[in-house]
């Protein structure tokens, strides 16, 4: 499963009815509204790359109310658990 996160420039007077849309699109698994330099964040899982391209250039790009969007693949995640990807300063 591939992971990828969309950032989202929306129209500002259609964010919650763009917002909706959006989660209503398959490949897509969650969406959240933002306060930031993006409106809104899209959580995509798939299971392959040429699928990210479908679902963000076909299909969310395509939603009434998205102006721009960003696509980040997500390789590995991290935990506070993590040992691996923990880090130290000084000795």
């Amino acid at each position: 499963m591939i992971n990828a996160i969309v950032m989202i420039d929306a129209e500002a007077h259609a964010i919650p009815e763009t917002a909706q849309a959006v989660a209503d699109v398959d490949g897509v698994s969650e969406v959240y509204s933002c306060a930031g330099d993006v409106d809104l964040i899209a959580i995509v899982k798939v299971r392959d790359h040429q699928q990210i391209a479908e679902v963000v250039t076909q299909r969310i790009n395509k939603v009434p109310g998205v102006v721009n969007t960003a696509t980040h693949i997500a390789f590995q995640s991290y935990s506070s658990a993590d040992v691996e990807a923990g880090f130290s300063i000084g000795e």
